[in-house]
């Protein structure tokens, strides 16, 4: 029994350690793939102001494998978003981007950044103030070194700028990844990213300081040439005195005086002059203001924001895209997912019943509502 026992123990230990031995071969092929495959891409650490935006437009460039919003250029251990953006310590709102040398080259990357940020402003960028918002250009070997000091110098003496390029280039630390939460913050809080970035003033200045780069403008959308705005004089036929006042003057109808403050009923609103959709009523929300109220677009493609200093406040008009119809206004007091309120006057839409989407060519959004 003694020798069976043995036996039996040493084939045990022999079947563990073997286990054994396969884990740590297969552990140590995956760690190779993986450090293959890492030594493929390459990483590019820069600072634009605040991250949301710098990672949203990144991940849009070809070759770019991912990008990853956080912290850098501090002293401090593992700070926070709070410590940060207050100024304390020492850290930039920074950007890591991982991508391809294959498809993009590291000029190429900063052709990008350069386009997407004021390198001339050193206390920050455009809203956001402080040198935690500045812009720098963190290198991770002197090849990157070279490369940065040669295409700041080519921007600099382009003349693109009637400032000096103060865009800091620096010897990378350490990066500290953002909370979970800050990234891919332009998918996942979609309305209030675009609300942020509108009236940051970010691409307000970019549009004006790059007109003449010979980009070319995005293609058509296939809904340009669907909707329309008609003339002048066509509006004044078709639409009452109020509504021409609203969509064409920015006048305001009176609060639970109008048409669809108060509407229940399912389906959509669309510009009462071009007819592009502009919002659903499953969006819609009783806001005690005597307005209809929603609180995300439709369609956001069809929505432009505008910064209205109007009535000695600013606030942050509302227009169709197409129609060019003066909506309402859009504010940040409303309820959950967006905490966006887009107050609208009704004057501005028309409303399209879910039963008769389909006949008015609206047929599209009728699945949002169970219409077979």
């Amino acid at each position: 029994m003694k020798k069976l026992l043995m036996i039996t123990i040493i084939l045990l230990l022999g079947a563990i350690m073997t286990g054994f031995q396969y884990a740590q071969n297969q552990k140590s092929e995956k760690s190779t793939i993986m450090n293959d495959e890492n030594n493929t891409f390459k990483i590019a650490t820069l600072a634009g102001g605040c991250f949301w935006c710098i990672e949203s437009d990144f991940e849009k460039v070809d070759g770019v494998v991912k990008a990853v919003s956080g912290y850098t250029g501090g002293t401090k251990e593992n700070p926070t978003y709070n410590e940060v953006s207050a100024g304390g310590s020492g850290h930039v709102e920074a950007v890591q981007i991982h991508y391809d040398p294959t498809k993009i080259t590291y000029k190429e990357l900063l052709d990008v950044f350069w386009r997407h940020v004021d390198p001339t402003d050193s206390g920050g960028q455009f809203v956001d103030r402080g040198a935690q918002y500045r812009t720098a250009i963190f290198y991770h070997d002197d090849q990157q070194r070279q490369i940065a000091l040669a295409s700041k110098k080519e921007l600099d003496e382009s003349g693109r700028f009637s400032k000096p390029i103060a865009t800091e280039i620096t010897e990378f630390s350490k990066f500290y990844e953002a909370e979970e939460y800050h990234q891919d913050y332009y998918k996942k809080s979609a309305l209030r990213y675009k609300f942020y970035r509108y009236n940051s003033g970010r691409d307000q200045f970019l549009k004006i300081a790059w007109k003449d780069d010979g980009a070319q403008p995005a293609a058509q959308d296939a809904s340009d040439a669907k909707y329309s705005k008609p003339s002048d004089d066509v509006l004044k036929k078709k639409l009452t005195p109020l509504q021409y006042q609203v969509t064409r003057q920015e006048a305001t109808e009176p609060p639970y005086k109008n048409e669809y403050w108060n509407k229940k009923e399912e389906g959509i609103y669309v510009d009462i002059v071009s007819g592009e959709p502009l919002f659903s009523s499953q969006d819609k929300y009783e806001s005690g203001t005597g307005w209809p109220s929603f609180t995300k677009p439709l369609d956001p493609n069809n929505i432009i924001e505008h910064q209205d200093r109007r009535l000695f406040m600013i606030r942050t008009e509302v227009r169709s895209k197409h129609g060019d119809s003066h909506l309402g206004h859009v504010f940040p007091d409303g309820p959950a997912p967006t905490g966006l309120r887009y107050c609208i006057n009704s004057a501005s839409l028309k409303f399209i019943p879910r039963e008769e989407l389909a006949n008015q060519g609206y047929g599209q959004y009728a699945g949002s509502f169970n219409i077979k």
